[in-house]
């Protein structure tokens, strides 16, 4: 979809009134009829709701889209602009033209157009039949607006790492595995990002059995990807690394998952998919900071040479660990991903993201993601960030009370507990691996990555989340 901006209305098929609540007169002729139509449907300008009518206006007949912002603020800008794409997408509308009755500022203006770019997102790639009906039209909005350049420029770097995170999460485990998930990710190096690729053959040689365990039953072979961002001119010592758990199918191994609905496990990788959507936002709007996102890529599955319950395995870091269940592999393949970030960049902080649990999901359910942290101030930033741009996070604890679940009776811990606190003892045990001194953060995101109902800013499917959350705690913790 084409976003523009114009000082005045340009010829359009379509215009949208944006309105605040309690809205007053509008700038058309037929403006009383509109007026009293959009009184009588009981619409009042509350955020995304709309009104839509027919007027004539220049010999032509016009469609007119009356749309809700609310009290104008940003947030309520952007989700009125998801709410437009979500009205007129496949209406049969081709260029809506939007005025804000009242004026808007350039910001404003632009976090319209970043819900609109948000909500237009949709993956038609296989699709080789699609009635009349089902097809967009919607092909233009121009926001009648000035000074908006900045911001939206900003904005819609956000909204394209959003778009490549859905990209990733949405495809399937045929075409998206550790290999081409790599070569998808190639791209960012035209944008600044340095790109780092480990094979087996060298995570053999650095002792990463825990990870590469899981991958063994896989004919699609483990990769490590690397991708840092310095936008700083080298002046910054440390960067801020984010790690992302990237199964990029997970079929439980040979503690097989049921049949049923396993084809979700194709966004087992939304943690990773997450970090690489992060890392092209932030690169492509040139955040001034210097930050390094790692995604530990693996297919686990289960054939003859499948890890079994009761193996052991040693992790980089020299810790062994008695794998009890081969469904519980994401642990696994975090964990040596975190030991080598930290030994190769030596962050004072280290946030990972992972669809790591089912005990997540059964907590919150699709409303929040959880969060553990080991430092208060860290957690608390991220909490912030996440509300400012609608990722939720919920705290769980972490405690001493909770290492004897996870410790093992023939090697340093098992990779699983017992039924319950089964999202705690899964944070306790990465916590194992984080080194002295190190703030760190573990985000289980497995309620998120994936709606079966349309949001505010996204249809069925994958939902982008974390990209905006990393974006804005970098944006404001980190940038100079």
């Amino acid at each position: 979809m084409d976003i523009r901006f114009a000082p005045t209305r340009p010829d359009a098929d379509t215009l949208v009134l944006a309105v605040q609540k309690g809205f007053g007169a509008l700038p058309l002729a037929a403006a009383a009829t509109l007026s009293a139509g959009a009184a009588a449907s009981r619409f009042t300008g509350e955020t995304g709701t709309s009104f839509e009518s027919f007027v004539e206006e220049g010999g032509k007949t016009l469609r007119v889209l009356l749309l809700g912002t609310g009290a104008g603020s940003a947030q309520d800008m952007e989700k009125a602009g998801a709410a437009l794409t979500a009205k007129l997408a496949t209406s049969g509308a081709a260029h809506a033209a939007v005025e804000f009755v009242g004026g808007a500022s350039g910001a404003l203006a632009a976090a319209l157009a970043f819900g609109v770019r948000l909500r237009g997102w949709r993956i038609d790639t296989y699709r080789t039949k699609l009635s009349e009906k089902a097809k967009p039209t919607l092909q233009t909005v121009t926001l009648v607006a000035q000074d908006a350049d900045a911001a939206w420029q900003a904005q819609d770097a956000v909204a394209q790492g959003v778009a490549f995170t859905r990209e990733l999460v949405s495809e399937p485990a045929n075409i998206l595995y550790p290999e081409s998930f790599v070569e998808r990710c190639r791209h960012l190096a035209d944008l600044g990002v340095r790109i780092t690729v480990l094979d087996r053959a060298a995570m053999t040689e650095l002792g990463m059995g825990s990870l590469l365990g899981v991958a063994q039953g896989s004919p699609r072979e483990a990769r490590l990807l690397a991708m840092e961002w310095d936008g700083t001119g080298g002046s910054s010592e440390k960067p801020v690394v984010f790690v992302g758990k990237g199964v990029t199918f997970d079929t439980g191994g040979i503690s097989l998952k049921p049949g049923a609905g396993m084809e979700d496990m194709k966004w087992d990788m939304g943690g990773a998919g997450a970090v690489a959507g992060a890392m092209k936002a932030l690169a492509g709007r040139k955040a001034k900071a210097r930050v390094v996102g790692i995604c530990g890529l693996v297919e686990n599955m289960p054939d003859g040479n499948a890890q079994r319950p009761g193996d052991i395995v040693t992790s980089m870091s020299g810790q062994t660990i008695e794998v009890l269940n081969t469904d519980a592999e994401g642990r696994l393949v975090l964990c040596d991903a975190l030991t080598w970030a930290q030994r190769t960049y030596s962050p004072e902080v280290i946030v990972d993201l992972a669809t790591l649990t089912g005990a997540m999901i059964v907590a919150l359910g699709n409303e929040y993601a959880g969060i553990f942290s080991n430092d208060d101030g860290l957690a608390g930033d991220l909490i912030a960030a996440g509300q400012a741009v609608g990722d939720p996070l919920w705290r769980f604890p972490l405690s001493p009370a909770y290492d004897k679940l996870i410790d093992s009776p023939i090697a340093d811990m098992k990779n699983i507990g017992p039924r319950y606190a089964g999202s705690i003892t899964a944070a306790q045990f990465l916590k194992r691996f984080i080194d002295e001194g190190v703030k760190w953060a573990h985000l289980d995101i497995a309620g998120m990555v994936w709606a079966d109902k349309p949001g505010g800013t996204w249809d069925k499917g994958a939902t982008g989340y974390g990209v905006r959350l990393i974006d804005r705690f970098v944006a404001d913790h980190y940038e100079r």
